[in-house]
């Protein structure tokens, strides 16, 4: 297994896709001076007897209540336990284990005031595979994703439940079988471990992952649906998306171009091709394609530079030995950038479900109807097209922008807030049915290519093919399909699909 250094501020999304895929994570130890600095100033600022908020006063509305200096471990042990009130089913494991290392970086920059023995018990649990139970609901996105961390804190303090491994076992009893002693917070320590964006930019940064490996893999299947409809290539010149300009709509017409290329089943209607123009979910693959993969690139970016910010409160300046309130905890950005992703999944999934649809009308596709040999007697691909249509329009409803939604929190102290986290973990759901809809236009592709043998597509496209009939034969009389489905689903979300291509796609990462 690969491991990852994380250096605060400069964390690539390469580094955070390798996080997420498993992959070991270690903190650079040039942070140590800056946490040191970060603990030492919260100490010289309690001992001005000022009130400050989170450190030595009530949360939220009661911001007001001064705390004793007696009280102060209680405080921050008591806002860990009152805001562990999430509910729903337990966050996936790779999430929490994001969202962990998101923390980790965040802390790390001397900024949350947090002592360098609770960093280092956050990444023992990492590096040992202690993993808090985390409830994926109960997040509005600001004031920061404060139950789900405190969930994860609740389990750095022996509160609470850890998987480790299948095991889900009491906190308390997983921290001792690692030899890990349980945290007591010091002050400022419970709000800066429960302040922050780390839950809703871990599920953000997930969806984006899936959504990179959906797109790429629909370039493929989009170049073989256009072989099995005997489409044209001339939409794909990059003439054409010179002059328009789109950096995405350029990489998608090259990508596509490429992945036809010395294609006989192109060269057999080259010429005396009777069709002017394909239809739109063909021909306009580079537009719509593109758009997405700009839009996803622009996400990216947000994402990335959440990942690599401070996002608590108030945020410690050590040099100065001031603590300022702010509100870096609010999620818009990341709000914004899980709403980009979902339009994104949703077009892809959408243009290749009107792939489909052409594909089984003969009147579009000049293919047998529903790609069947005997067509009456058997329904062939009927009704696979049927269940992408109805993934397509979950994924509409689903496409709601979550930014543009509010709800007053807290007694009206927390009036405006992103709902960042739910529009984050409904990316991973989204993307799910897409990439069922790209299985279907798999197989359905490559029944359509099966109708023009003995000519065969480019050698990449005859790749994929392959690598589908390996496991999926040619559907000659009807059969139970839910398996082909199946196996077609899993070649597209386990990448093999892209993989059998052998070229270089553009995607979000690349």
């Amino acid at each position: 297994m690969t491991e990852v250094t994380l250096v605060p501020g400069e964390v690539s999304l390469g580094q955070w896709q390798a996080i997420h895929a498993g992959a070991a994570v270690r903190l650079d130890p040039a942070c140590a001076p800056r946490i040191a600095a970060g603990a030492a100033a919260v100490e010289r600022i309690l001992a001005r007897h000022e009130p400050v908020y989170g450190i030595n006063t009530g949360f939220g509305k009661l911001a007001s209540v001064k705390i004793g200096d007696d009280d102060l471990a209680t405080l921050q042990r008591n806002i860990v336990l009152s805001h562990a009130a999430g509910t729903g089913a337990p966050s996936p494991v790779p999430v929490v284990r994001l969202m962990m290392a998101l923390k980790l970086a965040s802390l790390a920059q001397g900024a949350s005031g947090i002592r360098p023995q609770t960093v280092a018990l956050l990444e023992a649990m990492l590096a040992r595979g202690l993993t808090p139970v985390v409830p994926a609901q109960g997040s509005v996105g600001a004031s920061g994703d404060l139950a789900p961390l405190a969930h994860m804190t609740a389990a750095m303090i022996g509160v609470g439940e850890i998987l480790v491994g299948e095991e889900r076992l009491p906190a308390m009893d997983a921290l001792a079988r690692a030899g890990l002693e349980p945290a007591v917070l010091g002050p400022k320590e419970g709000l800066a471990l429960l302040n922050g964006t780390q839950f809703s930019t871990a599920h953000a940064l997930a969806g984006l992952f899936g959504a990179d490996r959906l797109f790429r893999t629909a370039l493929v299947t989009g170049a073989l649906s256009t072989e099995a409809a005997k489409g044209t290539d001339a939409p794909f010149d990059p003439r054409i998306h010179r002059l328009r300009r789109h950096a995405g709509q350029i990489a998608v017409g090259e990508a596509l171009a490429s992945l036809m290329a010395g294609s006989a089943i192109r060269a057999s209607h080259r010429a005396d091709d009777p069709r002017v123009q394909d239809p739109y979910c063909l021909r306009c693959q580079p537009q719509v394609m593109g758009a997405a993969l700009d839009v996803m690139r622009a996400a990216a970016a947000m994402l990335e530079t959440e990942a690599n910010g401070v996002s608590d409160n108030p945020l410690i300046f050590a040099e100065t030995d001031e603590a300022l309130s702010g509100g870096n905890f609010h999620a818009e950005p990341v709000a914004f950038a899980a709403d980009m992703i979902a339009m994104a999944v949703c077009e892809i999934g959408s243009i290749a479900e009107r792939r489909i649809a052409m594909l089984v009308d003969p009147a579009l596709s000049g293919l047998p109807a529903f790609l069947t040999p005997r067509p009456g007697l058997n329904s062939g691909f009927m009704i696979p097209q049927v269940t992408a249509a109805a993934l397509v329009s979950e994924n509409k409803q689903r496409a709601f922008p979550a930014s543009v939604d509010s709800i007053p929190t807290s007694a009206n102290q927390e009036d405006h807030v992103s709902m960042a986290a739910h529009g984050a973990r409904r990316l991973a759901e989204m993307v799910e049915n897409a990439l069922a809809v790209i299985g279907i236009e798999l197989l359905a592709a490559a029944q359509g290519c099966d109708f023009h043998g003995p000519l065969t597509s480019s050698e990449a496209l005859e790749r994929v093919r392959a690598r589908l009939r390996a496991q999926v034969p040619h559907l000659e009389e009807d059969r139970h399909f839910h398996p082909d489905m199946e196996i077609a689903h899993r070649l597209v979300r386990e990448g093999a699909v892209m993989e059998a291509a052998g070229l270089a796609l553009p995607g979000v990462l690349s």
